[in-house]
């Protein structure tokens, strides 16, 4: 009998060699059901909102053209659909986690074999997914208003993509930072929000002052929004490589500080 229970008594949880595949894909599969179970929410509400704005701004504007001779609601469309990956891709992760930790609910995905890079994989992968399906069906939704070509490919996938990735790391920070979802909602509104509408969405920032437009290129928002707009377009407001290099190197940054949280269990383990 006590050589049945010693080998039980002994055993200790599996050691992974490499990445816990399985984990991942776990995991990411929670993040993409759990929106996917409300997609008219997810999918359907911001493309009527994005609809609304086109709409508005359209009457309001009266066929002005602001950049020779490209339509506002052609120059504005693809901002709108940025936006709404922004606002998309932070939501997922940070209501997700943060609904996770009100609940107790953390140790779901704190007890399995998964690393901090895994962990940080899994909510990134989520919010890019969900970013992405919203700014795709936003795209075809605007298609009628706008008459929206593709003039450079690798600019709509790598600007969208990075987009997606820096909010999506960004809804972690917030939703390991607040403990409540009012402290969401202040970020949202007080950080996010402003930074999107400042940032070109709904115009040029060649039209702003001088001391307005230099203030333009500290806002990280702007780089996301005028390389997808030149994707689509082939015109861009700040020279493309900075552009590009800067959101690169900020969702790798980004993606590192949500690791080293994870790592440590920043307000997680209690």
């Amino acid at each position: 009998m006590r050589d049945l229970i010693e080998p039980v008594s002994s055993l200790e949880p599996r050691r992974y060699a490499g990445a816990n595949w399985l984990g991942l894909w776990a995991l990411y599969l929670k993040e993409i059901r759990r929106f996917w179970k409300v997609g008219g929410q997810t999918l359907g509400a911001p493309v009527v909102t994005s609809l609304l704005y086109m709409m508005v701004f359209a009457v309001a504007t009266n066929g002005a053209r602001p950049t020779g001779a490209l339509p506002f609601v052609t120059f504005m469309a693809p901002g709108l659909i940025m936006m709404t990956m922004l606002n998309n891709a932070f939501a997922n992760s940070s209501s997700s986690l943060l609904q996770a930790k009100m609940q107790g609910l953390t140790q779901d995905f704190l007890t399995p074999p998964l690393s901090p890079g895994e962990l940080t994989a899994g909510f990134a992968l989520g919010a890019i997914t969900r970013g992405l399906i919203v700014g795709f069906v936003t795209w075809l939704c605007v298609l009628p208003f706008a008459h929206l070509g593709v003039a450079h490919l690798w600019a709509v996938a790598y600007f969208g993509l990075a987009a997606c990735a820096i909010m999506a790391c960004t809804g972690v920070l917030a939703a390991l930072w607040a403990v409540k979802f009012d402290h969401l909602a202040t970020v949202t509104n007080f950080v996010i929000m402003p930074l999107t509408f400042l940032s070109g969405t709904f115009y040029s920032v060649e039209r702003l002052p001088p001391l307005f437009r230099a203030a333009s290129h500290f806002n990280p928002m702007f780089y996301l929004i005028d390389g997808f707009r030149y994707g689509f377009i082939g015109q861009a407001d700040q020279n493309l490589m900075v552009g590009t290099a800067f959101v690169g190197l900020l969702a790798m940054g980004l993606a590192a500080l949500v690791w080293r949280l994870f790592a440590i269990g920043y307000r997680l383990k209690t």
